[in-house]
């Protein structure tokens, strides 16, 4: 049994593997229709608790979609439907969830409720977000990059704008794989030390730049994110949107890149906030393979976690 928590707690041949599945899985797929059971059943009579204390689309759908494909079934519950540490412990949770199923997957505000989890689960348990991390999306975004480029290792891969869960994922993924990482954005919001430490004790070359312009010379990836959390009040967005400003990806930013430089971002995306729609609509931009990735990087995910 193997939990999927973090990309820094996950072995780099595991990690490869993981991606070596995922990109077999998509291609034996190609061409059939959407609702198509895979030709291999590696879930069947598997059920997958899938738990949302945050909202979300992509996760919901791409989750859902591939335990069915796989030939397994899902319980969806929300964060109303099992009031997580209220009442009923943590650990408590973990231990009857795990008589009724066979994985959980777990999207939730603190990561402790992820751990704690993890610890008293008899059954694999997947980090489908946290605050602190986001290690599915980052997966898939590896997987989108080999597709267009090849291998990632010995690249230079710049986050523009606020150092949030995402950001400290890809340094998960930098210190695991090798490639150069660089981050460009106000200090308020740069990304924990403690990961950026991790990172170049691994022998990464991490560095933080505030001038985007600098930032992204001989980049051969430029990432972004959302500049405000959906939680985020009004006036918290004010200063979120007056601080990022200056690194909104755009055309004069792209054009600083290596010319075959891609573009990524996790969505949803605010178009003219933190990019402009001529950079996620232009030939750099591969976010529509990303996010269709999340489906086929979480399958393999999920045959890794059950040994399937």
């Amino acid at each position: 049994m193997n939990h999927f928590l973090d990309i820094h707690k996950t072995d780099p041949s595991d990690l490869e593997a993981i991606l070596t599945q995922a990109s077999a899985m998509k291609a034996a797929r190609n061409g059939a229709p959407k609702a198509t059971p895979d030709a291999e059943q590696p879930l069947k009579n598997h059920m997958v608790a899938l738990i949302f204390e945050k909202p979300s689309t992509r996760t919901r759908v791409s989750f859902d979609v591939g335990v069915r494909q796989m030939g397994g079934e899902t319980m969806v519950l929300s964060g109303a439907d099992m009031q997580l540490g209220h009442g009923e412990t943590i650990a408590d949770t973990a231990r009857v969830l795990s008589r009724y199923v066979d994985m959980i997957m777990i999207r939730t505000f603190d990561e402790s409720v992820l751990t704690e989890m993890a610890e008293y689960a008899s059954v694999p348990v997947i980090n489908g977000l946290t605050d602190r991390s986001h290690p599915c999306q980052i997966m898939a975004d590896l997987q989108t990059y080999r597709e267009h480029r090849g291998p990632i290792q010995g690249r230079k891969v710049v986050w523009s704008g606020d150092g949030n869960n995402v950001c400290a994922s890809w340094l998960h993924a930098a210190a695991q794989m090798g490639f150069d990482f660089t981050f460009t954005g106000p200090v308020q919001l740069d990304p924990e030390m403690e990961f950026v430490g991790h990172a170049r004790q691994k022998g990464v070359d991490v560095t933080i730049e505030r001038d985007p312009m600098k930032a992204v010379e001989g980049a051969d990836l430029i990432i972004t994110d959302t500049w405000v959390s959906m939680h985020d009040a009004q006036s918290a967005r004010e200063r979120r949107h007056n601080m990022l400003r200056p690194y909104q990806v755009n055309a004069k930013l792209m054009e600083r890149a290596k010319p075959d430089a891609l573009f990524m971002h996790c969505l949803p995306a605010h178009r003219e906030e933190e990019v402009t729609s001529e950079v996620m609509d232009g030939p750099h931009s591969v976010i529509w393979d990303e996010a269709e990735n999340r489906l086929h990087a979480q399958k393999a995910i999920m045959r890794w976690c059950l040994n399937a």
